[in-house]
């Protein structure tokens, strides 16, 4: 199985840039994201004692593979996809059990949930490109991840512009904001953290 996933590690270049050449407004970068980025993002959604977890855009599941390692064993990853050919890359690559992928929009969360019996996720981690997508749609999502999460809930994104720390300010209020610089192109990480507030209050 080691060998496998290594063989398709060296694949995933190819795979992604040909992903973002089929749909761009729907991949975030023309390469995959480094593993110090996904350290990165590991450490900021906190998931050693998480026992569900919502992956927005995995992509062709580099990220997805850093997440299952950090998740305890009994805890389950929805990645939620809208690539047709990254759902099937995801589901033939994959053989750990905790893995769910779902096919679908992003703004969608709740029914995605719902539709797979998970309750609701201690995290949400989001590589999905908000400069690139109406503002409207941008908006829903993160109204659509404020809604599900439970308090103390951790939203983590990663991206090269920063609209999303505009979307996100409005929702939840400020982020906690890191850079990594050794990926290419260089990444923000925004978190926010939910409080017992709804998101209307805030406005």
């Amino acid at each position: 199985m080691l060998e496998r996933l290594r063989a398709v590690r060296q694949d995933r270049p190819v795979d992604f840039f040909r992903g973002f050449l089929d749909r761009p407004k729907e991949v975030g970068s023309v390469i995959p994201s480094s593993r110090f980025l996904e350290r990165r993002v590991v450490r900021a959604a906190d998931l050693a004692n998480a026992r569900v977890v919502v992956e927005l855009g995995p992509g062709t599941g580099g990220s997805t593979r850093a997440l299952l390692r950090a998740m305890p064993r009994d805890s389950a990853l929805l990645a939620i996809e809208i690539n047709p050919a990254f759902v099937r890359l995801l589901r033939g690559n994959h053989e750990d059990s905790r893995l769910i992928v779902h096919e679908g929009s992003a703004a969608e969360i709740q029914a995605a949930l719902r539709e797979h019996g998970l309750a609701a996720p201690d995290a949400v981690i989001s590589g999905i490109p908000f400069s690139t997508m109406p503002h409207a749609l941008g908006h829903a999502i993160v109204e659509e991840v404020h809604a599900i999460l439970p308090p103390g809930g951790r939203f983590v994104a990663y991206q090269v512009r920063d609209k999303v720390h505009d979307l996100g300010r409005q929702v939840f209020g400020p982020a906690t904001v890191q850079t990594e610089l050794r990926n290419v192109p260089p990444m923000r990480v925004y978190r926010w953290e939910r409080d017992g507030t709804t998101a209307a209050a805030r406005r």
